[in-house]
């Protein structure tokens, strides 16, 4: 099942989806109307709130419309990180787009994600249910800590593999396997059950993650929607980076060293010779398949679905993407 299908099988419920969102950003003061527009409007694949909705249906769930202000509640928290991401990156693009901190300056950019950090805890209370406040308060304090041990491992090229995907399942995966998790909790699903169905989140977010890694150093910036090399300019010891030092010879391994210690691109082209020599993006491609692979697994508790099938092509949609 392609991305097409896939979002045809929730279309309903991603207009509705939309449109609390859009219900909910509203607030008296303009500038968070502006900028919050700005962010949550500007292009955007809404994967998270996609995978709630399928983890939803996958589990049979009655549609009491709850699905629909959690999936809105997970596309809150997102947009949040991404806004607070982008000040701390000092990125000047995102989706093929200026950045709201560009436009609006840090200042706001900050601000308003704090709003919508806590427009999605004030949703929280409208859904009434203790169990998904605690698994999405979890999740947001998960997050920071990625955020934290991210910025931690900026410019120190000794970061581990391990260490490395540690960031990862904090900052990335851990709202995926919340968006995935809250589909069975809403559903009623036993502990095991629901367990299973948080591992196909955490190992889809992975995967993505790691697919992003690659395409930092192959798509293009209108595929991608930033410039190619963004995280070594940030300084980032991303995957393909940390392997290719690994397994190059001691000049490449010192290059890339010290592109990481001190940011910048001024020997990308070097870079880039040494993460092909090294098959370090095949790689990480393949540690990406791992991972889809995995969650697919995960799926194995769930009925055969339309739902269920469209899990699956979204894990397979994670590692064969070029945007």
């Amino acid at each position: 099942m392609d991305l097409n299908a896939i979002r045809a099988l929730i279309a309903d419920d991603m207009q509705a989806v939309d449109s609390v969102i859009q219900q909910r950003l509203t607030s008296d003061v303009v500038l968070i109307n502006q900028l919050g527009n700005y962010i949550v409007s500007n292009g955007g694949k809404r994967m998270r709130p996609v995978i709630t909705l399928l983890s939803a249906g996958a589990c049979g769930y009655n549609n009491d419309q709850r699905h629909i202000l959690v999936s809105a509640i997970i596309e809150f928290i997102h947009t949040a990180t991404l806004l607070h991401d982008d000040v701390v990156d000092a990125s000047e693009m995102r989706r093929g787009q200026e950045t709201a901190n560009t436009i609006w300056g840090n200042e706001a950019s900050v601000l308003v994600g704090d709003f919508l950090y806590s427009r999605a805890f004030e949703m929280m209370v409208d859904v009434g249910d203790m169990r998904i406040m605690e698994i999405l308060a979890n999740t947001t304090n998960t997050i920071a800590e990625g955020e934290v041990l991210q910025l931690l491992n900026i410019n120190d090229a000794d970061t581990t593999e391990e260490s490395y995907l540690e960031v990862i399942h904090c900052k990335t995966a851990k709202l995926f396997e919340a968006a995935s998790r809250l589909g069975a909790v809403l559903s009623g699903f036993d502990q095991e059950s629901e367990a299973s169905i948080a591992r196909y989140g955490m190992h889809l977010g992975t995967a993505f993650q790691l697919i992003d890694d690659v395409l930092d150093y192959t798509a293009t910036t209108d595929e991608m929607g930033k410039n190619v090399g963004d995280d070594l300019a940030e300084g980032k010891p991303t995957l393909p980076l940390i392997y290719a030092m690994r397994h190059g010879n001691p000049e490449q391994a010192k290059t890339i060293r010290e592109a990481i210690e001190k940011g910048g691109l001024e020997n990308l082209d070097a870079i880039l010779a040494t993460i092909e020599s090294t098959d370090a993006l095949t790689y990480t491609s393949r540690a990406a398949r791992k991972e889809a692979d995995l969650a697919i697994e995960a799926l194995s508790v769930l009925p055969d679905s339309p739902y269920k099938e469209a899990m699956r092509g979204l894990a397979d949609f994670s590692v064969t993407r070029s945007y």
